[in-house]
């Protein structure tokens, strides 16, 4: 078969010939992989710079896709564990690690849509209480995993959502996703009174824009819940002690570890569902897995999804 393979640290997989799997134990299952996204994830696992990464090579990367199984079932399966992923014609999944999707769904969109928007889905479910009338500010809201946030805080109730990106040209486009107001770093004291703040961006924006927004607010003692999702600006971010001290913030995370596998499954038929019914937008753009050294370090605003 063919896959995409990674023999060294910092450099895009290559396309080639790649032996066969084989299912050796018990809860293992050869599948056909339909389709595989290119998730941030996917990239700092592949190059070890994501705290899950084991850092072993050759590696076939790819964490999740949409697969057949042997008996002709649609499947979305997440495989972060491993070294031979879903870039590839077929791969080894757990059953167990997979959930079943209705038979008329679009491979393409259901790759693209499931990874990015777990992330938020299972923060505002498992992470965190999340009662309906909750005010939200998602940080790098104009990313993959950013914009389906908006649509899943509203989903679960959010009575206001506010969007803060350094795109203006992006940000535009947020309010007809459901953002009831959209804003820039420098603006972020407006969203000073929110009560969950979804932060994909970490490192020294956050920082800085963690103690402005604590400084503008109406009343320190309300509680507020910063939920640390993605780092795309940094793995460390400055917290200043006062801001621990001078409010009632909470500062937590979610992610693999923090959301045992179970849970991560547990939520997924739900978001698939709504994936499927097209109630979460999600931009896609197909690329065939052979031109996945191209596709690896492109830049766009829609989620690349490879189809062996």
């Amino acid at each position: 078969m063919h896959a995409a393979v990674i023999t060294a640290l910092n450099t895009p997989p290559s396309y080639g010939e790649h032996p066969e799997p084989v299912a050796t134990g018990e809860n293992e299952m050869v599948v056909e992989v339909l389709a595989a996204g290119l998730h941030h994830l996917t990239r700092a696992k592949a190059d070890g710079s994501h705290y899950s990464s084991n850092g072993v090579l050759p590696l076939v990367p790819g964490v999740d896709g949409v697969v057949r199984d042997n008996q002709g079932r649609l499947r979305y399966a997440v495989l972060d564990d491993t070294a031979l992923g879903t870039f590839a014609e077929r791969t080894v999944i757990d059953p167990r690690r997979s959930v079943l999707l209705p038979d008329n769904i679009d491979p393409v969109q259901s790759a693209a849509a499931m990874n990015p928007g777990m992330s938020s889905w299972v923060a505002l479910r498992r992470r965190i209480d999340f009662p309906k009338g909750q005010r939200v500010l998602v940080l790098g809201a104009t990313g993959s995993a950013g914009r389906m946030a908006i649509q899943i805080a509203k989903r679960f109730g959010a009575a206001e959502v506010i969007a803060a990106g350094r795109d203006t040209a992006r940000l535009a486009t947020l309010p007809a996703l459901g953002a009831d107001e959209v804003i820039t770093f420098d603006q972020i004291e407006q969203a000073a009174d929110v009560d969950v703040v979804l932060d994909y961006v970490w490192g020294e924006p956050t920082g800085q824009a963690m103690i402005q927004l604590l400084t503008a607010r109406t009343d320190r003692r309300v509680p507020l819940i910063w939920i640390e999702i993605g780092s795309i600006a940094g793995d460390s971010a400055p917290v200043p002690s006062a801001a621990l001290r001078g409010a009632q913030l909470q500062i937590i995370g979610s992610g693999i570890g923090s959301v045992s596998p179970h849970e991560f499954i547990s939520e997924l038929p739900e978001l698939a569902i709504a994936v499927a019914e097209g109630a979460i937008e999600v931009r896609a753009r197909r690329i065939p897995l052979a031109e996945i050294s191209q596709a690896w370090t492109a830049e766009t605003d829609e989620r690349i999804v490879l189809m062996p």
